[in-house]
């Protein structure tokens, strides 16, 4: 629920105890995590004009608009200390989940020399760096959260940046860009069988 922190509020001491209910170190992931968000959003913004691919452009879209939704989630609980008024959402990917694997031979890729260059490929790898960069600032910043609204809320975030990175590796998968190399089928089935389950729980 939104709160209000204003002195006609008759809450207002309550309220103010729940937003200063953080933890040092809850305070400088946070501020960290919510800074990488932002980085992430302003990025988008920057590259959007450069997208020639209707599709990545689509996708740009589409996680554009829900992040910006996760980022005023996040940073209300975390203002507040309280439940914030709209949930965590859940990111539903547009696209199958099918991975081509193996190598093909390619020229081996380079820094870019100008801005010129930027294309599909660099900005699809901007987006995908910024998920992942997402997802490693909000599981550090909920293990050290101590305010369990903006812990449960930053956790549940996570499988979110999660979800839209992989939907940007399958579209990098799909045009070349990210090639899956795979052991031989012989040394997987070794590395798969090489666990087994258990059944001897503690009573």
């Amino acid at each position: 629920m939104s709160q209000s922190f204003s002195n006609e509020q008759p809450n207002s001491s309550f309220n103010q105890q729940q937003s200063l209910n953080h933890g040092g170190h809850e305070m400088m992931d946070m501020h960290e995590t919510i800074g990488e968000i932002i980085a992430g959003l302003n990025q988008s913004i920057i590259l959007r004009p450069h997208v020639k691919d209707p599709e990545l452009l689509s996708i740009l879209d589409r996680q554009y608009n829900f992040t910006v939704g996760a980022y005023n989630t996040i940073v209300e609980s975390y203002k507040t200390g309280h439940d914030p008024s709209v949930p965590t959402g859940r990111y539903q990917m547009e696209t199958g989940n099918n991975f081509t694997y193996g190598l093909k031979p390619g020229q081996p890729k380079t820094p870019m020399q100008n801005a010129n260059e930027i294309n599909d490929e660099t900005i699809s790898g901007f987006l995908l760096g910024a998920h992942k960069g997402a997802a490693k600032g909000m599981t550090s910043a909920a293990l050290e959260t101590t305010n369990p609204v903006v812990r449960r809320v930053v956790a549940d975030s996570i499988p979110n940046c999660i979800e839209m990175a992989y939907e940007i590796s399958i579209y990098q998968n799909k045009h070349g860009y990210y090639q899956v190399p795979q052991y031989s089928e012989q040394d997987m089935r070794q590395m798969l069988d090489a666990f087994a389950t258990t059944k001897n729980p503690l009573h």
